[in-house]
């Protein structure tokens, strides 16, 4: 009896596994005859060590591209400039030229042969740190707002209708600030500043266009707003929750947890975003040239006009007057071009330090 139920078992056994090993067998032959179709559709197509390797230096062609063109115009501004460094050298950036009738500074006379940076560089850098002046703190507010405080429906929009002012043409805003800016300085708020702080002379009633530094320093800070903002946004994302949390458990409040999990976490990313967008604003052009007055002189009255290096490479570029005065102006392009790697290079370093490893998204 036990020897009868032992051999139906056996048998129920192999009656079992013969269609599991029939599947089995069925499978590795389809996977064989799909392997086979792949070897041959390779093997048709002959040998792809010369696709692959044509390939790799193609791309690595496409990588030294970028160096190659950085190369190209440095040297073709080291070039162009050589003139005007072999008879000015480094006192072309902070020498002047006193007229011996007038005992007056000439700083930009080209029909005389007088050349001097020097007017262009100061304006460069009071328009730029005015305009960090007006944006550093908006920027860095619409930022917390969209990283902390914002609905969760609306910071998509908010932050895509932030990013696209930097989607807006630089002529544009100069023709917004040409008809809307300038004329609000103009009628509005020149006179208020002339009467209420003109004693500091940083605000001399001397200049009743509306143009001059204050107003490109508005306009710049406009337009330098949408990258800080969007680079403070991300580095500010990339803080671990597990930041905000412990101090939230600590009792603080939503301001200090801002400040004191997530800002003072972030602040080497702000400020790289900060100095980013001085990059921007030291190389933007024509927006700045249509403001700013385009006056080579160094006054102190933020109401008054100036120039910058890129707006007078701009105005001047065309109809230069004879050799020197070109190379003059190559001399500038080569020191603006030397000083806005630098610092973007500087801000983007800074910006890697905190947010490497992060990916940027709005939460």
């Amino acid at each position: 009896m036990n020897v009868s139920v032992q051999e139906i078992r056996l048998s129920k056994l192999k009656f079992q596994t013969e269609p599991a090993q029939q599947n089995g067998e069925n499978h590795l032959e389809a996977v064989s005859a799909e392997a086979a179709q792949i070897r041959a559709y390779l093997l048709s197509r002959g040998n792809s060590a010369i696709a692959d390797r044509g390939f790799r230096w193609l791309m690595v062609l496409c990588a030294l591209s970028i160096f190659g063109i950085v190369v190209l115009i440095a040297t073709e501004l080291v070039v162009r400039s050589r003139l005007a460094w072999a008879l000015f050298g480094l006192d072309f950036f902070y020498k002047v030229f006193i007229d011996t009738y007038t005992h007056k500074p000439i700083y930009w006379d080209p029909v005389n042969g007088h050349f001097s940076a020097l007017p262009f560089l100061y304006g460069t850098l009071v328009s730029s740190f005015l305009a960090l002046l007006l944006a550093v703190p908006l920027a860095i507010g619409v930022a917390v707002f969209l990283t902390e405080m914002c609905p969760q429906m609306l910071r998509a929009p908010l932050a895509f209708i932030t990013e696209l002012l930097a989607a807006i043409p630089s002529v544009i805003y100069g023709f917004w600030a040409v008809i809307v800016l300038v004329p609000l300085l103009r009628d509005h708020l020149n006179p208020w500043l002339i009467k209420g702080f003109g004693w500091t002379g940083f605000f001399g009633d001397d200049n009743p266009t509306g143009l001059g530094f204050l107003a490109a320093g508005i306009i710049l800070a406009i337009m330098i707003l949408p990258i800080i903002s969007s680079l403070t946004r991300e580095v500010m994302t990339a803080v671990p929750q597990s930041q905000r949390e412990a101090v939230l458990a600590l009792g603080a409040t939503r301001w200090e947890m801002i400040r004191v999990g997530v800002l003072r976490n972030a602040r080497i990313g702000i400020v790289g975003a900060i100095i980013l967008g001085l990059g921007r604003a030291l190389g933007e052009t024509m927006a700045v040239t249509m403001v700013i007055g385009n006056s080579p002189e160094i006054q102190r009255s933020l109401l008054a006009n100036g120039s910058t290096m890129s707006a007078v490479i701009a105005n001047e570029f065309a109809e230069a007057s004879g050799d020197l005065h070109l190379s003059a102006l190559m001399e500038l392009g080569l020191a603006l071009f030397i000083v806005t790697i630098i610092v973007n290079a500087f801000a983007r370093l800074m910006v890697w330090a905190v947010t490497r490893g992060t990916p940027s998204s709005i939460h």
